[in-house]
């Protein structure tokens, strides 16, 4: 009777001490902080089909001739942007990828806050999606100064950065040796938010045509100085 009391002693020590070790484990994973994200992407990326980050619900509904479910740099990069649940603001020099304008068509369609600046002279050149963007309802700001909007950057919900020497282009993605960095380190994000920001501000259009509007007229002024 005794031995068969202690075999039950036993037995019940060994499952409490393997719900504490249990419970201790989830409080440990509970406090260890979350890492965060640093990842770096190289291009040219493999030349594959991104149909199913689009259409994640049909994987199938695809039948181009290219790879499919492959990952690629280009499609990391087309998750990290379609990651954005709340905001999106992209300073971005040339902008002529269309799976890229479709991400972020997709994003403006799902109610996320887009914010977009380009350069003046190649937001109008012939293949340029900035055009696809302010026709899908997208508040798009081009710089006002001389020299060139020569930035390539996102700010996702305010907290992920993607920034590196790529073009948002076709060619940028297929052809040339390129690099992005996808971080959430703060000290890295909050430069990016305040630079933005300050472009924004400085290429707002209304304050621009206000400050048009007060310089005297062309003609008058040479009347003036004849």
């Amino acid at each position: 009777m005794s031995i068969m009391w202690t075999v039950k002693v036993l037995g019940l020590g060994v499952v409490a001490l393997s719900l504490s070790l249990e419970l201790i484990g989830r409080l440990l994973r509970r406090l260890r902080p979350e890492r965060t994200l640093n990842e770096v992407l190289f291009f040219p990326s493999e030349i594959a089909c991104v149909e199913h980050i689009f259409t994640p619900s049909s994987p199938h509904s695809c039948f181009c001739l290219l790879p499919h479910d492959v990952e690629t740099s280009f499609s990391r990069l087309l998750r990290r942007i379609l990651s954005a649940s709340s905001s999106l603001d992209l300073c971005v020099f040339a902008f002529s990828n269309m799976d890229m304008s479709r991400a972020i068509v997709a994003l403006h369609s799902r109610g996320v806050t887009i914010r977009v600046i380009s350069d003046k002279d190649y937001a109008a050149i012939t293949g340029s999606q900035i055009g696809v963007l302010r026709k899908a309802g997208i508040c798009v700001r081009c710089n006002v100064a001389s020299v060139y909007m020569h930035h390539k950057f996102a700010v996702v919900d305010g907290r992920l950065l993607i920034t590196g020497s790529l073009n948002w282009t076709l060619t940028a993605v297929q052809s040339n040796m390129e690099n992005v960095l996808v971080t959430e380190e703060p000290d890295l994000v909050r430069p990016f938010i305040k630079e933005f920001h300050r472009i924004w501000e400085h290429n707002d259009p209304t304050q621009h045509r206000r400050s048009s509007d007060q310089r005297p007229a062309r003609g008058t002024t040479r009347l003036e100085t004849d």
